[in-house]
């Protein structure tokens, strides 16, 4: 029997399930999906946010301005890149000057360090690549870009090498409770625990529904987002926003942690929590208000499109507590951002409540905040390359050309013990497939890796989800699959 069940493994159920990998617990993480990071996690701006947006006093502003000031440490313990960038608001009209006044004012009732107004010329020598009507911005230095996807699987990986068990394709469809049990039933497996974290994204409510009525319900809300190539990846100095409105930040225009520029998101109400299509109407309403933010846009260095669903939650807050009528059923619900930022916060206070359950919990003596070291082959010098080939010759053999990524960096993202174990699950780890390209090239050496290092046939690789195959079978007779 386990202590803790957590249902969900993006970037809320990692973060906690490697907090509470600092006790004496037997841990669970469940996911319906094939890996980490699968949902909201993954479809995302990638923004570690100030915390001046959030109205005072509200979940949402408590968790995010403590959760900022976290993200140093856990990154550098985790191996994961993060890089203080700063945003700006940006101000074009007397209304957007009262509301940035707003937000400066907002910020510092919520803690935030360094908040400054800049006038027209202090925002163009920052960013001079934004519309020159610009009048005023506000500027936060406080705010960074990340890899949420990547911090996540860290997470995980990190939490298992400190006692916590993974269950990935494993989804719940019924949760039972008797004599302060709980019975989750999750396909053909069953866990027994003491206490559930529901922290399970867009079907929190859904999951607690199985346990309880829920006091709060979430409906889906759809983002579409460009992705520009790296050659445009200077524009930008910053993460630059326009004025937020009822519907959230606005499009945001802003450098990625990998040296591309992201654009977006717009904001639409859907019905389907699956619904992650782009649309041309979509596509063309992000475009129209990137514009605004700067003219220099080249929209046809676009190399990806994607949409991202984030749950909104009927409360209007983030819901952190744990149920007022089943005893030790915890829900951490409607994380929408900045859920993102948030996130290290979050966890340690469910840790607080799951502490209170307990009467006091005992620590981990042997835990190890230190992530197993990644080899990024791009990022290291001459002498380590010719090093690292001498040990490993597979780190000699560039798969992806966009990413300059080696075979051994995806041997070794499989290889983890949380590793990949389809296509896009390597691309979110080391990148193949992610440049301008699109994996034209990589995508067969990245099959053909795959099934190898899995000891399955290549036509059984799955690009995400189950069912995803990207081959068939056959074309002709040969022995083996060289002759596709």
């Amino acid at each position: 029997m386990y202590d803790v069940i957590i249902i969900g493994a993006g970037i809320i159920g990692t973060f906690i399930g490697r907090e509470l990998s600092k006790y004496r617990l037997k841990i669970a993480l469940l996911d319906k999906e094939n890996d980490i990071a699968n949902g909201t996690t993954k479809a995302n701006t990638a923004i570690i946010h100030a915390g001046y947006d959030a109205k005072e006093g509200s979940n949402m502003a408590k968790y995010n301005v403590k959760g900022n000031k976290m993200f140093d440490r856990v990154c550098e313990e985790l191996g994961i890149d993060f890089k203080r960038i700063g945003s700006l608001v940006l101000a074009f009209n007397d209304e957007d000057i009262n509301t940035l006044n707003e937000l400066y004012n907002r910020g510092i009732k919520n803690g935030v360090t360094g908040l400054e107004i800049l006038d027209r010329k202090q925002t163009l020598d920052l960013e001079p690549n934004i519309n020159g009507d610009v009048k005023v911005a506000l500027y936060a230095p406080t705010c960074g870009i990340i890899d949420p996807w990547n911090l996540a699987i860290a997470l995980a990986e990190n939490a298992i090498e400190n006692g916590m068990d993974l269950f990935l394709r494993t989804k719940v469809h019924n949760i039972l409770r008797k004599n302060d049990v709980y019975t989750i039933y999750a396909g053909e497996k069953t866990f027994e625990g003491k206490y559930i974290i529901n922290c399970s994204g867009l079907y929190a409510d859904k999951i607690s529904a199985m346990v309880e009525n829920p006091k709060y319900e979430l409906s889906p809300r759809r983002g579409q987002y460009f992705i520009l190539d790296k050659k445009e990846g200077k524009l930008f100095n910053s993460v630059i926003f326009q004025c937020p409105s009822k519907m959230g930040k606005g499009v945001v225009v802003t450098p990625t942690i990998h040296g591309n520029v992201i654009i977006g998101p717009n904001a639409e109400d859907i019905d389907d929590r699956e619904g992650y299509e782009t649309t041309y109407l979509g596509l063309n309403e992000v475009k129209e208000k990137a514009n605004m933010t700067s003219r220099k846009i080249n929209f046809n260095e676009t190399i990806k499109l994607f949409s991202g669903i984030r749950a909104e939650p009927s409360t209007g807050d983030f819901i952190i507590k744990e149920s007022e009528n089943t005893r030790g059923f915890i829900n951490v619900a409607g994380i929408k951002s900045p859920g993102l930022s948030s996130a290290p916060a979050i966890a340690e206070e469910v840790v607080k409540i799951v502490n209170k359950l307990e009467g006091g919990l005992k620590s981990n003596l042997n835990f190890n905040p230190n992530r197993k070291k990644i080899i990024n082959f791009e990022k290291l010098s001459d002498h380590q390359k010719n090093e690292i080939i001498k040990s490993n010759f597979k780190y000699g053999n560039i798969v992806c050309r966009c990413e300059n990524v080696t075979e051994g960096e995806i041997v070794d993202c499989i290889n983890r013990n949380a590793g990949a174990t389809t296509v896009d699950g390597v691309k979110k780890r080391v990148r193949p497939g992610s440049g301008r390209c699109q994996g034209g090239f990589c995508l067969p050496k990245v099959m053909e890796i795959l099934a190898r290092e899995l000891n399955c046939e290549i036509d059984e690789v799955l690009k995400n989800n189950k069912g995803s195959y990207i081959l068939t079978g056959r074309t002709t007779k040969g022995d083996n699959y060289e002759d596709l």
